[in-house]
C-alpha cells in the first residue's frame, strides 16, 4: 500500500532520483519492505534548491490572504488524511496508535500556528536622530530554507520548521531520514502540492549522506538550515554553517532530568515517569533520561515506576494496545543495550529488566545509578532509565545539570512555587513543575541550552527563525552634510 512513494518531489515533479542506489524503506517491527526509492544525488539537490529559489520569489508576492488560505488548506488536508498519516507512522515509524495520534496534533497545532503568520510579517516606522528623516524596518522571508529531519517524530519535527518557513514565504528543500521517507518528507510533498503552493516552492529529496557527503548543507541557496537530529551531527552541520555564513537552527541530544524532591506526590510523579520515558518507546530528544530522587521517597518512588512500567504493554505497535513498539532499527537495541551493560558493571542493578524481541526493547528500569555511569551520561533514546538517588535538594540540583545537554526536564514538588524554585536553577531551555519533559506547544519557545542546540522554534520564535529584518530609511527633505556640499 506504500509502494506509490517510490519518486523524489523535485521542481513540482514526481520522478526518480539520479542517485547510484535504491533504497529500501522498511518496517522496523518486522522488516518488511513498504517502498524503494532511487536516491538523490547533488546534482539532484542543485535541481531543489534552484527550483525553491524561482518560485520563491513568486510565493514572496503572493497575497498574504491567499497565502493564508493555502496553510489552512493544509491543515484541513492534514485533517482528513489523519488516518492514512496515522497508518504510515505506525507502519514506517514503529509509532504506537498512541504516539501517532499524539503526533499528527503537534503537527496540526504547529501547520494552524503558522497559518497566522503571513499576517504577522509586521514591519515598523521609527524616529530618526536625523532632521527629515524616516526609519522603516521590514521582516521579510530569508529566501530558501534546507530542512534535515530526524526519525523519531519525523511528520511533526519535519512541520515544526516547514509550516513557518512556508508561511512566512520562504522556499523549503527537506532531506528527511531515509528510514522515514514517506512521513518525514514524501508526504508532505503530496500534502502542499494538493493544498496549492507554487510549483517548485517545496522539494524532497530522500538521499543518503554517504553520496552527496555536505552538498546539502553547503549549497550557495540556502540563507537558513534547519536541523533535528544528534549533536555530534548539529556540532559539524553548525561548523559548515559558520564557515558559509548561513544562519543555522539546531534542535539536538537531551540528557533530561526529572528531580522528585521529598515533598512531592510520588504516585503523581511516578505516572509521569512512566510517560515521560516510555512514549515512543523513548525515542524523543525530551524524553527523560535520569529520574533523580531525594532518598525519603525513593523506594517508594521506585517501587511505583517500576510497577507502572512492568503493566506497560510492548510488542507489534499496529496493536492499538501496544505502548512500546520497535526501535528504529536494530543497532539502537545494540546500542542501548551496550550502556545498561556497562552501567552494570559499574554497580547498577536492575529493578525492571526487559526482554528484547527483534527490535522490540521492554521497558526497563536501573536502579543504584550513579550520575557517572553510561546510562546517566549518554543520551539513551530507548525505553530504558536509571533512577538516582540523592541525599538533599542540593545535590538533586547539582546532579542534573552535571551534563553538558540542556533541553528538557522536570521537577516534581510539594508545592508549584518550590518547583519553579529549583526549575530556576536547572541550565535547560524547557523545564516542567509536576509533569514530565515531553511538552511541545505550537506557541511556545522550543529549545535548548549547552549542547542541546541553538535557536528557538514556536509561535513568535519561528517566526523570527525563518524571516530577516531590513531597515530602509526614508530622507524626506534635503539633509546638511558637514562636507562635500
Amino acid at each position: 500500500m506504500y509502494k506509490q512513494w517510490d519518486k523524489q518531489f523535485i521542481g513540482g515533479q514526481w520522478r526518480e532520483g539520479n542517485g547510484e542506489r535504491i533504497y529500501e524503506d522498511k518496517n522496523p517491527f518486522n522488516e518488511e519492505t513498504l517502498a524503494a526509492i532511487r536516491l538523490a544525488n547533488t546534482a539532484d539537490i542543485d535541481e531543489a534548491y534552484q527550483s525553491a529559489k524561482k518560485a520563491q520569489k513568486e510565493w514572496e508576492q503572493v497575497n498574504a490572504y491567499q497565502k493564508v488560505a493555502i496553510m489552512e488548506k493544509a491543515v484541513e488536508l492534514v485533517k482528513e488524511r489523519k488516518e492514512e498519516l496515522v497508518q504510515i507512522l505506525i507502519a514506517e515509524n514503529g509509532a504506537s496508535h498512541i504516539k501517532a495520534n499524539l503526533e499528527v496534533e503537534a503537527a496540526i497545532g504547529i501547520m494552524k500556528e503558522a497559518s497566522t503568520f503571513p499576517l504577522r510579517m509586521h514591519g515598523q516606522i521609527m524616529p530618526s536622530v536625523i532632521p527629515g528623516k524616516e526609519n522603516r524596518v521590514y521582516h521579510n522571508p530569508a529566501g530558501v530554507v534546507g530542512i534535515i529531519s530526524p526519525f523519531n517524530f519525523p511528520f511533526h519535527l519535519t512541520m515544526r520548521s516547514l509550516a513557518p518557513a512556508l508561511a512566512a514565504g520562504n522556499g523549503v528543500v527537506i532531506k528527511p531520514d531515509m528510514q522515514t521517507m514517506i512521513s518525514g518528507g514524501l508526504f508532505m510533498g503530496k500534502l502542499f502540492e494538493d493544498a496549492g503552493i507554487p510549483k517548485g516552492l517545496l522539494n524532497i529529496t530522500v538521499c543518503s549522506s554517504s553520496e552527496i557527503k555536505d552538498a546539502f548543507v553547503e549549497h550557495p541557496i540556502p540563507q537558513i538550515i534547519s536541523f533535528t537530529g544528534s549533536t555530534p551531527v548539529g556540532r559539524h552541520i553548525g561548523e559548515l554553517c559558520g564557515r558559509h555564513l548561513k544562519r543555522v537552527a539546531l534542535e539536538l541530544g537531551g540528557n533530561n532530568a526529572m528531580i522528585v524532591l521529598k515533598d512531592a506526590d510520588v504516585e503523581r510523579a511516578a505516572n509521569s515517569a512512566a510517560f515521560g520515558k516510555f512514549l515512543n518507546a523513548g525515542q524523543i530528544c525530551m524524553s527523560l533520561n535520569r529520574i533523580i530522587v531525594e532518598r525519603p521517597v525513593y523506594e517508594e518512588f521506585l517501587t511505583k515506576l517500576v510497577e507502572k512500567a512492568s503493566r506497560i504493554k510492548y510488542g507489534n505497535p499496529a496493536d492499538e494496545d501496544v505502548v512500546v513498539g520497535p526501535l528504529i532499527n536494530h543497532k539502537q537495541v545494540d546500542r542501548i543495550q551496550d550502556l545498561i551493560d556497562r552501567s552494570i558493571q559499574q554497580g547498577a542493578k536492575y529493578a525492571l529488566r526487559g526482554e528484547v524481541e527483534g527490535n522490540v526493547f521492554a521497558p526497563t528500569v536501573l536502579t543504584d545509578v550513579t550520575n557517572n555511569m553510561p546510562i546517566a551520561q549518554e543520551e539513551i533514546f530507548g525505553p530504558a532509565v536509571g533512577v538516582i538517588v540523592v541525599e538533599d535538594e542540593e545535590e538533586a540540583i547539582k546532579v542534573a545539570n552535571d551534563s553538558e545537554y540542556g533541553l528538557s526536564g522536570a521537577v516534581h514538588a510539594g508545592s508549584i512555587e518550590h518547583g519553579v524554585e529549583v526549575s530556576k536553577q536547572i541550565v535547560t531551555g524547557m523545564i516542567h513543575v509536576n509533569d514530565q519533559g515531553v511538552n511541545d506547544e505550537p506557541i511556545v519557545a522550543f529549545g535548548g541550552e549547552k549542547a542541546s542546540g541553538l535557536g528557538r522554534y514556536g509561535g513568535e520564535w519561528a517566526l523570527h527563525e525563518f524571516t530577516t529584518t531590513k531597515w530602509i530609511s526614508v530622507q524626506t527633505e534635503e539633509r546638511e552634510y558637514p562636507f562635500g556640499s
